[in-house]
């Protein structure tokens, strides 16, 4: 263990100090509505903004503030990856559906990089393109495979890196090179919520903060939705809470699994360290089951990273110091830098590890993103909001399929991660072993 400096200055998410999360006034619950949206992060509001502009009357409910969870609380890192590999996909689901999957992410990207372009929103959204190291000699070879046939398949600008030429694009010698992916670049993501939220609100939405729903029940041919400010009618009801899921939601709570991922970001550094560390600017990651993800801050002053957290309290020493070991194990030279933030945010894991959209009882789902919801979030909620519309041809998706599998003896507790993280560390120690061998 390195030693052991003062850990950090805040709790709280650094993305908060340049667009805090606030409460945003308190409007009139409304008796009827034409939909009610579960959640006001990314999905809710892409949604939402989608049916105002269509003439139709809703409202998101969030029992945060909007955004508090997630949305402003990640990487920023527009991967839209998809956990399972083009092998695992096409023996689950079939060629046809894999090859979907992997053509829709090349699409959700392209759409909301138009969508920040064409709704002039303010986020420090950058193109950069994205590193992914390899651990050993041995991932480098089928990472580069991969590479060549993305750009192949889908026309992506993706190449591999030997390791060789790897101090072009980070500075360390822990990998054993890596690939490229041109089409991924990073955001802020609280500035990205604030600036959704804006346009949301503009187009008609009606956002209620501090609201939770607390059940849902079908009335007819709609559905009565009981919240902490009373009881309102809408004709459709989508629901978009992903890793904050409450009891209100039963059938998708034991389904979804909350799993803490932990940031950390440097103090601020030199110009000279950082055009060396990272002297493309780009988001970076790497291939291991436990792996870090990390980028420049917006602005290049210091470097943020994060992986899995695997406690369930608020004593948030140990998961810090992995960071901070994670971090001086890719970077020797920052061994005494200290950190100013620290924090955690939830993201939804699920059986199949895929985003999806699906229906049951009438209610709409867009939910499951596992790590990946810059992306995939605002895509889904739009897709969704035209499938409630009934515009088929904007809400087709190869990701509107059956609701993922239920997790047994699970009630929305996840009692069971710790062991599950083990087990994860355990297989990327033996990856570690064989690679340096």
């Amino acid at each position: 263990m390195h030693n052991r400096l003062p850990l950090t200055q805040k709790s709280t998410p650094y993305w908060w100090e340049a667009a805090p999360v606030r409460p945003v006034p308190v409007q009139p619950l409304a008796k009827t509505l034409d939909v009610a949206i579960v959640g006001a992060g990314y999905t809710g509001l892409a949604a939402g903004l989608t049916l105002a502009r269509a003439g139709r009357s809703v409202a998101a409910f969030d029992a945060m503030n909007p955004g508090e969870g997630a949305s402003s609380r990640n990487g920023g890192i527009t991967s839209g990856s998809i956990r399972p590999g083009y092998s695992v996909l096409t023996r689950r689901f079939g060629e046809k559906t894999a090859l979907a999957i992997e053509a829709e992410g090349k699409v959700a990207r392209e759409f909301l990089y138009d969508f920040i372009r064409t709704e002039n929103m303010a986020c420090d959204f950058q193109l950069t393109g994205l590193f992914k190291g390899a651990l050993g000699f041995d991932q480098y070879e089928p990472m580069a495979r991969s590479a060549e046939l993305l750009a192949k398949r889908l026309g992506i600008e993706a190449y591999a890196v030997p390791h060789a030429e790897q101090h072009g694009y980070i500075g360390t010698d822990f990998y054993r090179g890596g690939t490229v992916r041109m089409d991924i670049g990073g955001l802020h993501p609280a500035k990205f919520h604030a600036e959704l939220l804006r346009v949301a609100l503009a187009a008609g939405v009606t956002v209620h903060a501090q609201t939770p729903v607390t059940g849902i029940k079908r009335d007819g041919e709609a559905f009565l939705l009981r919240t902490s400010a009373g009881v309102v009618r809408a004709r459709q009801v989508l629901v978009c809470t992903n890793g904050y899921t409450d009891s209100a939601l039963p059938f998708l709570r034991r389904r979804m699994v909350p799993v803490r991922s932990r940031m950390i970001a440097t103090e601020t550094l030199s110009p000279e360290v950082m055009a060396r560390l990272m002297p493309k600017k780009m988001m970076m990651g790497e291939n291991r089951q436990l792996g870090f993800y990390y980028r420049p801050s917006p602005d290049g002053t210091r470097i943020l990273l994060g992986g899995r957290d695997n406690t369930r309290d608020d004593n948030a020493t140990a998961p810090i110091l992995r960071l901070r070991d994670g971090l001086i194990e890719l970077f020797p030279e920052l061994e005494n830098v200290r950190l100013s933030h620290t924090w955690y945010g939830n993201v939804a894991m699920h059986r199949d590890m895929i985003p999806r959209i699906f229906e049951r009882d009438g209610l709409v789902y867009a939910t499951g993103f596992c790590g990946s919801g810059v992306v995939w979030a605002p895509w889904l909620g739009t897709r969704a909001a035209n499938r409630l519309l009934g515009n088929t041809s904007e809400a087709r998706t190869a990701f509107d399929f059956r609701p993922p599998a239920f997790v047994p003896f699970y009630n929305g507790t996840p009692w069971f991660m710790p062991a599950v993280i083990q087990g994860y560390a355990l297989q990327d120690r033996l990856a570690m072993w064989r690679s340096r061998r």
